[in-house]
């Protein structure tokens, strides 16, 4: 198998950069093929952190070929802003990157959208990230969005902009009676930055199907998590791309049945970032301390992230939902020093509704916790009985083998049991 994928299997902010990175040692390619830049992949080399939107997780390891497929929604000023990160390295990053000319560009006015609508939204905000993601695709599926291979023609890019900015800015303007969008600014930005882009594009599902000829190890990195799936999740709190694995097809062109192997990444306890149904949140001392030992604030809003106890029963459905065969359990450090662990079995409906997760009281299985340290673990059979208690738990209960353990924020601090490319 040369072809894997890694999925988040909660709401996102699961560690999945960690783990792509930690996997990018055998990979030759790291696909992105779905969301934006409202991702947020947290990576901690030798104690410094570093924190990817957009660039798929194999920027950090050189080397690494990085594809963003059609699936995408891309920010030019993204984009740049993140490979400019990488300061005396940022050449070395772009030579890897390759685009999808298909690429729907993501624009200022998509952004004030984004917020104008959360502001007006009846019944409260979904808690976007406000990066304009939603408004992105929508333009997308009308057909009216700007691709990336628009900007190979410099004078009709510039018209079709201003045909966009004449619709957009009439909503804008009219109906949320809000700032309207400058898009000469962003013209001017992206034929500035022009013959980079046309160096950075390529036609991905050609490039990963003579990798995949080749033998290369292909992984393809999700983002956000399954259950904010805009079909599978918990809607409307949702976001508004397909996150599962199924869309690696249709996200980045590559055949469904060359995909192998799928690992799910799951924290050892649950959180979620905005608003919509949480039915194993924690609102006392137990969930402060699991914020403040796993420093759960949105890597990409800043916003504290909500916490709560593992929910086997919506771990069951994501992995079922993409066909996981492997999971990868992080921050399971983090519960350390709490006497008993609580898992969710089931729920019992408590309006006697239809049983929707926000309807439900969420019934629980005890588990033995543990107070040892685990960080300087590196061998299965060495961690406390509890700890493998806890981890064989999930395992039973998910029905899938857990074949990488992350014991700390480091890129080394993982136990590893096998290995993803065989």
């Amino acid at each position: 198998m040369t072809a894997a994928a890694v999925i988040g299997l909660q709401w996102g902010d699961e560690g999945k950069g960690k783990i792509v990175d930690c996997l990018t040692a055998d990979a030759g390619a790291v696909v992105r093929f779905q969301g934006g830049h409202n991702a947020g992949h947290t990576i901690v080399i030798n104690g410094e952190t570093k924190i990817l939107h957009l660039l798929p997780s194999g920027a950090v390891r050189p080397g690494v070929e990085c594809l963003i497929g059609n699936g995408v929604v891309l920010s030019p000023r993204a984009l740049f802003a993140e490979v400019e990160s990488f300061g005396a390295g940022a050449a070395e990053v772009a030579a890897r990157l390759r685009l999808s000319g298909a690429c729907p560009l993501l624009l200022e006015c998509h952004r004030l959208l984004d917020l104008a609508r959360e502001a007006a939204r009846v019944g409260g905000a979904i808690g976007t990230t406000g990066k304009g993601i939603g408004p992105a695709y929508e333009d997308k599926a009308a057909r009216r969005a700007l691709r990336l291979a628009d900007v190979a023609d410099a004078a009709g890019f510039a018209a079709k902009l201003e045909s966009l900015a004449q619709y957009h800015n009439f909503m804008l303007g009219n109906y949320y009676q809000t700032e309207t969008w400058d898009w000469r600014a962003d013209l001017d930005f992206i034929l500035s930055r022009r013959d980079e882009l046309m160096q950075m594009m390529c036609p991905v599902p050609e490039r990963l199907a003579e990798l995949h000829r080749a033998g290369a190890n292909i992984l393809f990195e999700g983002a956000q998590g399954a259950l904010l799936d805009i079909d599978h999740g918990t809607w409307p709190f949702v976001t508004s791309s397909n996150t599962a694995a199924g869309n690696i097809a249709c996200g980045a062109g590559f055949a469904a049945r060359h995909l192998g192997r799928v690992a799910g990444v799951v924290k050892a306890y649950t959180t979620r970032v905005g608003n919509g149904p949480f039915p194993t949140e924690l609102h006392d001392d137990t969930g402060r301390r699991l914020a403040e030992r796993g420093g759960e604030v949105g890597a990409t809003t800043g916003r504290a992230r909500r916490c709560g106890w593992l929910d086997s029963v919506a771990l069951r459905y994501a992995a079922d939902l993409n066909g996981v065969d492997t999971l990868c359990l992080t921050k399971l450090d983090v519960l350390e020093g709490i006497e008993t662990l609580r898992v969710c079995t089931g729920y019992k409906n408590t309006r006697g509704g239809g049983g929707a997760p926000d309807d439900c009281e969420p019934e629980y299985a005890e588990l033995e916790g543990w107070d040892e340290s685990i960080g300087g673990v590196r061998r299965y059979q060495e961690l406390p009985r509890a700890v493998r208690g806890y981890v064989e738990w999930i395992e039973e209960r998910v029905g899938v083998p857990v074949s990488l353990l992350s014991v700390g924020p480091g890129r080394d601090d993982n136990i590893i049991r096998s290995r993803l490319f065989d």
